[in-house]
């Protein structure tokens, strides 16, 4: 809500040790303004009318407010002197302000280089309501916590992040959040969207990521329970919006609203209807499957492995189409394929496991690279597709009709780099890091020191959407740790990456 000069407000001030007090309005917490030196406060009230915020214009919101000027401190700084302003709702020791700032500074993240500007972006989206719980924040300015984007932007921001704590912390809060929907004893109201079809699938792929960081073994003990629960949760085919069909795949069925990341939408509708076999909710499934074969073999039975080749043979069947691409989606039990060449597609090349044979999936990714990478990530369309806007700006309806449909999303370069290193090996090193080294501009433009949600689909992709969001964020943080991999076991020696100036 913005501010307009008004007659309300109470411009009277009071003294703090060594500041000033306001309480503008009433039920507002007082405002303490202190210096670390003696000074001279100087009322001088007065409104600075019709500021303008640009991005809010750009978006189709209110953009103009005016801002009232209680006054100025006058202090007498010596050269090479240090003077420490606090600004809160408690008052403050002004003696220890000094102190206080150096203690903040040493725990803090020096943003130095590509990595620490988002390690320190990472520590952001780590919201800790309590002393026991830990979430992530989808995104900075408006996002709240989101299960999908919680679940992909993990591994990135904790254990990629050299932060595991956090990564323990927020499993344990989610865990009996996502136990308590799967046996349908309440739906969290902490984390959106925990009931929607494909994050169970997603929370599988999360804790493959974290084995491959540990251990298998550490993996099945801390968390083997969970994903059997996951499994033999959608064994019995009691979502509500999500169902193994008789050819082994996920069918996703709803009421015209989002059931997948490309969760945009016009009045409860989503914007791109993507409905019945999604093709990387399937690619999810089947490696779900093959992690679990991998995780707990005990566990695993005839009726299991005959399943697991149906969904591949399936998945064959279903989504490879004759001009060597995937369909984004198709609808069970028809004719219609949707013939769009979106990014979905990059996961049945890019998982640990893939349904695809080898030159199905090189022919994927040439397709990919072809038509949808651009310096910033995948875009959601490619331009040869009908219904292609290149750019992401306008009203709030305009923006909702251009997020999927060919604005770029940098997440999108974890799968993308994964499918490069599994495909071309040694030959991809170079390619992904001069891709990273040109992300490098982006942590002083749209939000400073971090990454956009989304870029613009044509030149020159200008940052769009949130100023910061966790899933770019852990996405490149993951992209960092894959190719320190690769590089390790193709014994390449590359400049060290991108300085940060």
């Amino acid at each position: 809500m913005l501010t307009h000069r008004n007659d309300q407000y109470h411009g009277d001030y009071g003294q703090a040790k060594s500041g000033v007090t306001f309480c503008l309005y009433p039920g507002y917490p007082t405002l303490y303004l202190q210096l670390s030196k003696a000074h001279n406060f100087v009322s001088d009230p007065h409104w600075n009318e019709r500021i303008e915020y640009t991005k809010e214009r750009e978006r189709g919101y209110e953009y103009t407010e005016d801002l009232y000027v209680p006054g100025y401190f006058e202090v007498d700084i010596e050269v090479g002197e240090s003077i420490y302003v606090s600004a809160g709702v408690e008052e403050a020791d002004p003696d220890t302000l000094a102190q206080l700032f150096a203690e903040e500074r040493k725990i803090r993240t020096p943003r130095e280089d590509f990595r620490s500007c988002l390690l320190n972006a990472a520590l952001q989206f780590y919201y800790r309501p309590d002393a026991t719980h830990g979430y992530l924040l989808a995104g900075y300015p408006w996002f709240g916590v989101r299960a999908r984007d919680l679940f992909i932007a993990l591994p990135g921001c904790t254990i990629y992040a050299d932060a595991p704590e956090r990564f323990y912390r927020i499993m344990d809060t989610v865990l009996p959040d996502m136990r308590a929907f799967m046996r349908q004893e309440g739906i969290s109201k902490e984390i959106r969207n925990i009931n929607e079809g494909d994050i169970g699938l997603w929370a599988i792929w999360t804790l493959q990521e974290y084995a491959r960081w540990s251990s298998l073994p550490d993996m099945v003990s801390r968390y083997g329970d969970f994903l059997d629960e996951l499994i033999h949760y959608y064994l019995r085919n009691v979502h509500p919006n999500l169902r193994i069909d008789d050819n082994g795949l996920c069918v996703m069925t709803g009421d015209g609203r989002p059931l997948s990341w490309m969760d945009a939408k016009v009045n409860g509708q989503a914007v791109v209807r993507r409905e019945g076999y999604l093709v990387e909710v399937n690619a999810l499934w089947y490696n779900a499957l093959c992690f679990y074969r991998e995780a707990l073999p005990q566990k695993w039975t005839p009726e299991l492995e005959e399943l697991l080749g149906r969904v591949q043979q399936s998945f064959c069947d279903t989504f490879i189409n004759q001009h060597g691409y995937l369909f984004d989606y198709v609808h069970p039990h028809s004719s219609w394929r949707d013939w769009s060449v979106r990014p979905n597609m990059v996961f049945a090349t890019s998982l640990p496991y893939s349904p695809l044979p080898k030159a199905t999936r090189r022919s994927v990714l040439e397709i990919i690279t072809r038509e949808l990478r651009t310096p910033k990530g995948l875009r959601s369309l490619s331009p040869k597709s009908d219904g292609y806007q290149p750019q992401c700006h306008g009203t709030q309806w305009q923006r909702e009709q251009s997020y999927y449909n060919g604005s770029v999303w940098p997440w999108l370069l974890g799968p993308y780099f994964e499918a490069c290193i599994k495909l071309y090996g040694r030959s991809a090193i170079s390619f992904i890091e001069n891709t990273l080294i040109g992300m490098e501009e982006e942590l002083q433009q749209h939000g400073v020191g971090t990454v956009s949600e989304l870029f613009d689909g044509n030149p020159p992709f200008k940052g769009r959407g949130a100023i910061s969001f966790a899933m770019s964020v852990g996405e490149l943080l993951r992209s960092l740790a894959l190719l320190e991999e690769a590089k390790s076991k193709y014994d390449t020696q590359i400049l060290p990456i991108i300085r940060y100036e």
